[in-house]
């Protein structure tokens, strides 16, 4: 949500801003509406004074016995009294209407980000890892031997249809040894708090983060009204909606694993091989809430957070900044993982790290109280993939397969697998 002040005191700023994300120019709608809230709101308080003073003045006519006097003022209350009801509600109108207005635009983009249309304009920023030179033609995860009956596609799509996938044994335990590292990695090294949360959530919290009104067809929601979470960063970001916190609160770090559902709208013919694109998947996310001075910062630490967990486990990646046209609605700026795919001979986005500013804090009215006592002032939010669970096992089954599709796991899950670190053909761990 944008700040109407803002906009008032510079349209053509905020305009110029909107712009780089391809919006047209669309303050003068906005401060139209908000003039005419504004003056039926006056209109509504002159009115509520002169009601005022008209009631007072009906009990002293009637004391002194002026009849005509006490049946035009008490006319004149009535009066007025429906004046007042019929410009609230036009007030109201106007309100419900510039805000429906705001809602749907995106965030304003930091200034550093870079200009651009999509993906092709993104910016490289650097890379970890020098991918592996096989001596054989690399596979794509699914096609691996040691894969194949552990990663069923057509079970699951008897149970659910297009885009689901039924893990079993040995991959299946191999895809939670993944959550269960990054987890402990970001709970134990890098100061996260753990959370498990629900991932049935009220509508007024997609609205917080942003995936409400604009993009509810991307999601799912149940008979009853609540949404499937498409990620965690809905039930950890919305922990602070409503509240004002102390200052000394912040920062807040969190960190879960959860299921996510995305209904995949207008990706018909994306990705549909493999796990790279589900609608249901697991991810673990990290959010934080930080004050505005220190959310930049805040950033680049969540950045590496994510990263350390690519190079823990041995997957080459790169990171790339996006340029304006290839953003997120919440993000005022994002960074991107991709991991190295040798199947695919390419990278892949793993994570996107977010700032969001005070976007979705005026959504969820979440604040804190300064230390030296001034007045609230809304927090900054972040998140971001701290990684795709499955992304992930991909890019560790893909780096590590070997000629004969046996696959070779990284040392990081040696805790979690038992110190068994090679898939065999047959599907087993050794």
């Amino acid at each position: 949500m944008h700040d109407i002040r803002a906009i008032r005191e510079n349209p053509a700023a905020f305009d110029a801003a909107l712009s780089r994300r391809g919006s047209a120019p669309v303050s003068s709608d906005i401060l139209a509406l908000d003039e005419a809230r504004r003056g039926k709101i006056l209109a509504a308080e002159t009115a509520q004074a002169e009601q005022n003073k008209a009631s007072k003045e009906v009990g002293a006519a009637k004391a002194r016995g002026d009849e005509a006097e006490f049946e035009r003022l008490r006319a004149l209350v009535a009066e007025k009294k429906a004046e007042i009801a019929a410009m609230q509600a036009e007030a109201k109108e106007l309100d419900t209407q510039l805000t429906d207005l705001l809602a749907g635009l995106p965030n304003l983009p930091a200034e550093d980000v870079p200009q651009g249309a999509d993906e092709a304009d993104n910016v490289e920023l650097h890379r970890w890892g020098t991918p592996r030179q096989m001596d054989f033609a690399p596979k794509e995860h699914f096609d691996l031997a040691s894969v194949q009956d552990g990663m069923d596609f057509e079970t699951a799509a008897k149970l659910s249809g297009a885009r689901f996938v039924l893990l079993s044994g040995a991959v299946a335990r191999i895809h939670r040894a993944l959550a269960q590292f990054m987890l402990d990695t970001h709970g134990e090294q890098n100061g996260l708090t753990e959370v498990n949360g629900p991932v049935l959530v009220l509508s007024e919290m997609m609205y917080g983060t942003g995936q409400l009104p604009k993009f509810g067809e991307d999601s799912y929601q149940t008979r009853e009204g609540w949404w499937l979470i498409p990620t965690s960063e809905v039930s950890l970001t919305n922990i602070v909606n409503g509240s004002t916190i102390a200052e000394d609160y912040l920062p807040r770090r969190y960190t879960a694993h959860s299921l996510c559902f995305r209904s995949e709208a207008g990706s018909a013919g994306k990705d549909t091989r493999g796990m790279l694109r589900q609608h249901q998947f697991e991810k673990v996310e990290m959010v934080s809430v930080t004050h505005p001075d220190h959310s930049d910062a805040e950033q680049k630490r969540m950045l590496r957070c994510a990263e350390g967990i690519l190079e823990a486990l041995g997957i080459p990646y790169r990171t790339i900044v996006l340029c304006t046209g290839d953003m997120g609605f919440g993000a005022r700026r994002t960074y991107d993982i991709e991991a190295w795919l040798p199947g695919q001979n390419t990278y892949r986005e793993i994570s996107s790290v977010s700032t969001c500013g005070d976007f979705q804090a005026r959504r969820m009215n979440a604040r804190f109280k300064p230390a030296d006592g001034g007045k609230p002032q809304f927090v900054h939010t972040l998140n971001g993939s701290g990684l795709a669970v499955g992304r992930c096992l991909i890019a560790v089954l893909e780096n590590g397969q070997n000629a004969d599709g046996s696959v070779t796991l990284p040392q990081a899950l040696a805790p979690y697998l038992g110190g068994k670190l090679t898939l065999n053909t047959d599907g087993t761990l050794s």
